[in-house]
């Protein structure tokens, strides 16, 4: 891909993953759009790197995506380039009954029916480029489940599977389909969990997007660090034990939060 003479939307791009692709795309010369729910993050972003373009949208909403695409693309008709990145993570007790069926939903209807919908509503648009591409997000917890983020660990894994048939329909179109695959990534995603992940195994967002810029220059249909790649092979080794590994997390949070109503 041809970044540097590019027009991308970035959904998600004021914090994290998101706001590292706006820092490093601009620097590369990119014209770069970006979404957020908060009004006033998308205005330190604005104050940070004056040069984006910048639009409240919530991707969970299917009439902010209509508005926003026929905004961008009308402002920014050579829009060729959209990056799924807009994420909620959360970790969540199944048992716990205080937990509506709305509240449950948040992290599918953000992380996957999100971008489904975008993918839905731009491709058409995407298909008129004479080149284009679709980045989706998903997550290494996508190729093994993560049983204190069960509905995240569903969502991210709905990601790969969509992207995977997604790809496949437009193979003989211009539209490229990349999946981004993270590892634990220090971001915002973890300020208010009871138990903070071992900061040891987590990887910069700058090295990730490094990782990913590097991979999309190269048209490399996953993009991803090493560690993933470690995760694949490990998951094909002893799927089993690396799932009881990550469930002795779920058990030590719960513990913490009957130890705090005690």
């Amino acid at each position: 891909m041809d970044l540097r003479n590019s027009t991308v939307l970035i959904t998600g791009g004021t914090s994290g993953i998101g706001l590292e692709l706006v820092k490093q795309l601009t620097e590369l010369g990119a014209t770069i759009l970006l979404t957020g729910r908060k009004l006033d993050a998308l205005n330190e972003t604005k104050a940070q790197f004056p040069n984006v373009h910048t639009f409240q949208s919530d991707v969970s909403k299917p009439n902010d995506i209509k508005d926003l695409f026929e905004m961008v693309t009308t402002l920014f008709p050579n829009l060729n380039i959209i990056i799924n990145n807009a994420g909620l993570m959360r970790l969540i007790d199944l048992q716990d009954t205080s937990i509506d069926l709305e509240n449950i939903n948040q992290e599918i209807s953000t992380n996957l029916t999100g971008t489904i919908q975008m993918v839905h509503q731009f491709l058409p648009h995407l298909l008129k480029q004479q080149s284009s591409a679709i980045v989706n997000v998903s997550s290494g917890i996508a190729l093994l489940s993560y049983s204190a983020a069960p509905i995240y660990s569903a969502a991210k894994a709905g990601v790969r599977a969509y992207t995977q048939a997604l790809r496949l329909q437009v193979e003989d179109t211009n539209v490229k389909v990349f999946e981004m695959i993270p590892p634990g990534v220090k971001t915002n995603l973890q300020n208010d969990w009871e138990k903070q992940p071992n900061q040891s195994m987590m990887m910069t967002a700058e090295k990730m997007v490094k990782v990913a810029i590097d991979g999309l220059i190269k048209d490399k249909k996953e993009l991803k660090p090493f560690m993933i790649r470690i995760i694949k092979f490990a998951n094909r080794l002893m799927p089993n034990a690396l799932l009881k590994y990550g469930h002795r997390e779920f058990k030590e949070i719960k513990k913490i939060k009957i130890e705090k109503q005690i």
